[in-house]
């Protein structure tokens, strides 16, 4: 059996944003090419690994083969303890989720069945193969300002920002998680026939999408897996404000925004030279997750154990849970891409005022226009991200020439099972915590982050809600980075969900 690394080049912040080189799926660096300067800055899909081609998944013994843990929907279930709110009929129905993506995938009805066959998932009307049913949660696709080819284009000078494929592994990603966490909600995917390209095309015709389901009442709860380091907008605030009127409209009609915090820890690149732009020169973070009006979601490494979700094993791969690099053996550690740190643009919130015990809401030394603990931190809260330790999911994709669009090795990508990783795993699967919250709810939560704060700052429902992640940095590059703690930390936030316990105080703590 064969391990590889998926990295597509496609929009240069997609799906968290930047790697600053293709990591391993523990996160250390590696690289890519002859090395030079211009396999830095690489625009990825975080990461997913090439498990296996069979149509069933991969059993967990053929995971720690390869050197990986992979997690399915029961035992991550059971990780972040919404299993029980499983079986007690909590699984988001009636409740909308929207996932905003570029191209989409071609194959998506037909992955998520083979997904949802797979893991003995709820079947959604609109799916391949299933007959649509009275009451049946729907999977919709709206494809906003047309749609592209379906075939990448072929070899040729340009920036390597639209490839198609690099989308569907994002798409297959956000879908297929955000279903198994809200396996009774309907999911809208929302695309855009434009990859983003820092700005200048794509990243209006998404807000655009996100404006439009806001504007129409499609969804409640929107995530976002794609952002763009805030050094990236020239005009700064300025520039943000002309696109930024959906986050606020979502506000006002109570609808729940979340976002990656990013794949690159606390380095991200500018929008010039398009071909091979330059790094950010200081510690930086990503909007839309920098955006006081969005709940910005880290990444961290799940520990536990793999089968059944819980506990705490440092024996099985990766190497990254052993003891030797988890001296405190905790069943989460910082993933160290996450993306983190403090916003340039936006003044630090009022729910950020006052933070947990510990918490280590701290400026960067690394010089000007370095953050200060005046701005508005990021990210809010963390879900597991690292592709050693992250959810299998199914895509199908067709051969294709490696030199072209994707690099994957010597040989072509193949059809299966991938294990998904990046921050953009961690937002969707947020996404069905809060639709399972409104169903229990019946109403919408909206903005929710005054209330995670709020709860935080209570040191009971602080222990009992939260999984405090206080090991490992974001440190990716020459520019400084930042250190989990306990309480609020600029990698994991105010922590990892504990969601039984959270989600009915979450509630309680919304207006």
């Amino acid at each position: 059996m064969k391990r590889r690394t998926f990295i597509a080049c496609l929009a240069a912040f997609a799906v968290g944003a930047l790697t600053p080189a293709a990591m391993s799926p523990s996160g250390s660096m590696a690289t890519t090419g002859s090395g030079s300067a211009a396999a830095l800055f690489t625009p990825a899909v975080g990461q997913a690994v090439f498990v296996s081609a069979s149509s069933t998944p991969p059993t967990e013994a053929e995971c720690y083969a390869v050197g990986i843990r992979c997690f399915t929907p029961a035992s991550m279930a059971n990780a972040y303890n919404y299993a029980v709110l499983h079986d007690l009929g909590n699984q988001g129905q009636g409740v909308t989720i929207a996932i905003i993506d570029s191209f989409g995938s071609d194959t998506i009805r037909h992955d998520l069945h083979v997904f949802n066959q797979a893991f003995g998932l709820q079947e959604l009307c609109g799916e391949e193969g299933v007959t649509c049913a009275p009451g049946m949660p729907t999977f919709e696709i709206l494809s906003l300002q047309g749609s592209p080819a379906s075939n990448p284009p072929p070899p040729n000078n340009g920036t390597g920002l639209e490839s198609k494929l690099g989308w569907a592994i994002e798409t297959s990603l956000d879908v297929e998680w955000a279903h198994a966490t809200a396996p009774k909600a309907n999911i809208l995917l929302v695309t855009t026939p434009t990859a983003e390209t820092l700005g200048v095309q794509g990243f209006p015709q998404m807000m655009n999408a996100l404006q439009y389901v806001v504007d129409h009442g499609l969804a409640s709860v929107i995530s976002m897996s794609f952002g763009a380091g805030e050094g990236s907008f020239q005009g700064g605030l300025a520039a943000l404000q002309q696109i930024r009127q959906a986050m606020i409209d979502a506000q006002a009609n109570r609808v729940t925004l979340l976002a990656s915090s990013g794949d690159g820890g606390s380095t991200n690149i500018l929008k010039e030279p398009v071909k091979n732009p330059a790094p950010i020169p200081y510690p930086s973070v990503i909007w839309p997750a920098s955006d006081p009006l969005v709940t910005s979601v880290g990444g961290t490494r799940l520990c536990v154990d793999a089968v059944t979700g819980i506990g705490v094993d440092v024996t099985d791969p990766p190497t990254v849970c052993a003891p030797a690099v988890n001296p405190a053996s905790q069943r989460e550690t910082a993933w160290p891409p996450s993306g983190g740190g403090y916003s340039i643009i936006f003044p630090r919130p009022a729910f950020q005022n006052t933070l947990p015990a510990g918490s280590t809401f701290v400026g960067s030394s690394a010089g000007a226009p370095g953050p200060n603990s005046n701005m508005r931190g990021v990210p809010d809260v963390a879900y597991q991200a690292s592709p050693g330790t992250g959810g299998l999911i199914y895509i199908t994709l067709p051969p294709f020439n490696t030199t072209s669009d994707v690099s994957c090795g010597s040989t072509p990508c193949s059809t299966g099972w991938y294990l998904g990783g990046g921050t953009s795993s961690s937002a969707p699967q947020w996404a069905g915590l809060i639709a399972i919250a409104d169903q229990m709810a019946g109403r919408r939560l909206g903005y929710i982050n005054p209330a995670l704060y709020q709860i935080a700052n209570d040191p009971a429902k602080y222990a009992n809600d939260f999984f405090d992640v206080t090991v490992n940095c974001n440190q990716r590059s020459s520019i400084a980075g930042y250190c989990a703690s306990p309480g609020w930390d600029a990698v994991t936030g105010l922590g990892t969900p504990n969601a039984a316990n959270l989600i009915p105080d979450l509630i309680a703590a919304t207006p």
